[in-house]
């Protein structure tokens, strides 16, 4: 059963929908969504158990595709260009293999399809080994997560997603803080977040894939499974960035989504 994403509109035009990765948000690609906004209507999308959607018990790519088709249901949008980063990425893949006569084009950010190997699991123990009884401020959660992960950025990052209890929802000796996050969900779900995307036959639209140059989320041997779901798809790389490609030179990133949603 689809959910009712937490959204955010801006700009006019062909609607595009921006769709954030693992542990983020719609604010994650608010620079990319910046750049675009004045030929395209944005639609940014806080995915399933992430930012200020819905917690559910479930999270795999066809139902979080699903999500998205029902966004396009509710929002009167009968077909759009999809733009997705990482866990994004996959799900705009999966609209595309599920629903391709809504989709125009689909750019994918630093994500192939196929199946990944654990990549997060320091990062998943490390915000679990926080007692939220015990923090009583930002640094605490940070002490804490330092433990399991050592890079400042990817903390910070990761402590977008703890907010403070508003004080009308307090409890006496209860936590000050609580994740946005559904974060048992994620972790029991997350066996499903590293499987390919799945569709019955290929997307024959355009597709652009965006690698950063120092990451290794695609790799010379996806260059089958790609050809082979995606046969239109193109491929570009920005140099000198890792998988944060749209954060590191956002405006190379915008200017090389401009152009392929423009049909150049």
């Amino acid at each position: 059963m689809s959910v009712e994403l937490n959204h955010r509109i801006t700009g006019e035009g062909a609607p595009l929908i921006l769709l954030h990765g693992l542990f983020g948000s719609l604010e994650n690609l608010g620079g990319i969504a910046r750049r675009l906004q004045d030929d395209w209507q944005i639609h940014s999308l806080d995915q399933r158990n992430h930012g200020s959607s819905p917690h559910t018990e479930t999270m795999d790519y066809p139902a979080m595709a699903s999500d998205v088709i029902a966004y396009m249901d509710r929002q009167g949008i009968d077909k759009a260009c999809i733009l997705g980063h990482s866990m994004g990425g996959k799900v705009a893949m999966q609209v595309a293999l599920q629903a391709p006569a809504r989709v125009e084009r689909v750019i994918v950010a630093d994500i192939a399809p196929v199946s990944y190997k654990p990549r997060h699991d320091a990062i998943l123990e490390g915000l679990k080994s926080i007692d939220l009884n015990a923090v009583a401020s930002r640094q605490d959660a940070d002490q804490r997560l330092a433990e399991q992960v050592d890079a400042l950025a990817t903390r910070q990052f990761l402590l977008k997603n703890l907010e403070r209890v508003p004080r009308d929802e307090q409890s006496e000796g209860g936590p000050l803080f609580r994740w946005r996050l559904n974060l048992p969900v994620i972790d029991a779900c997350y066996g499903n977040l590293s499987q390919a995307p799945e569709g019955e036959g290929p997307y024959q639209g355009p597709v652009l894939f965006l690698k950063g140059a120092d990451s290794a989320y695609i790799q010379e041997k996806h260059r089958e499974s790609i050809q082979q779901l995606f046969p239109a798809a193109e491929l570009r790389v920005i140099q000198d960035t890792g998988h944060w490609l749209h954060a590191e030179k956002p405006d190379t990133f915008a200017a090389l989504c401009r152009r392929f949603l423009a049909g150049d």
